[in-house]
């Protein structure tokens, strides 16, 4: 037992046909023909495992995971390089081999050790700051810079953390333009 209002009145045919036209929508396919250029290649969706395998790469803690591994390849092969150029003992004509090896190695895993915490450091910062601004821009990286400087330079005190902050993301925003603008 529905009541109807007092003021409703009876549509007609055409009025409904209009009032489903409008809120349904036409009944022609504008997208039947949809033409996609070859070179573009086939169209594929993807499956669910495929997005999650996506999202898994595209994580903040792997992408910090492997800016730390890249980071300590970088750091060894650069500590590698400054071992071999300038040796730190004094005494040169006396080294063995041994104390060679020695002094390469530990140059290299300082290197590599202190490259692996920055490179981490930065892209847990920069991957956090995007994620909650929902931007990709220069300025993700210029305050990541900014952080990560400060972060390493307060250990040195508060004048070094400053210092270090805005050098670091100077230096972020200078490499930044350097590949947006390049490529």
């Amino acid at each position: 037992m529905s009541q109807q209002p007092p003021d409703s009145r009876q549509l007609s045919s055409e009025q409904w046909s209009f009032l489903t036209q409008y809120f349904v929508g036409n009944n022609y396919r504008f997208r039947e023909n949809i033409i996609i250029p070859k070179n573009l290649g086939p169209v594929q969706i993807k499956s669910n495992e495929e997005k999650m395998v996506e999202a898994f790469f595209e994580s903040c803690p792997f992408k910090s995971f492997m800016s730390c591994v890249m980071g300590y390849g970088l750091g060894a092969a650069i500590g590698l390089f400054s071992s071999s150029v300038g040796p730190t003992a004094t005494n040169v004509e006396q080294q063995t081999a041994r104390q060679v090896f020695q002094d390469m190695k530990s140059t290299t895993l300082s290197y590599a050790k202190n490259f692996a915490v920055i490179g981490m450091i930065f892209s847990a910062v920069e991957c956090s700051i995007e994620t909650m601004r929902g931007k990709s821009d220069w300025r993700n990286g210029t305050y990541a810079g900014g952080v990560t400087g400060g972060l390493i330079g307060l250990r040195a005190g508060v004048k070094a953390g400053v210092l270090g902050a805005a050098g670091f993301a100077a230096f972020s925003t200078a490499i930044d333009y350097y590949m947006h603008s390049r490529f």
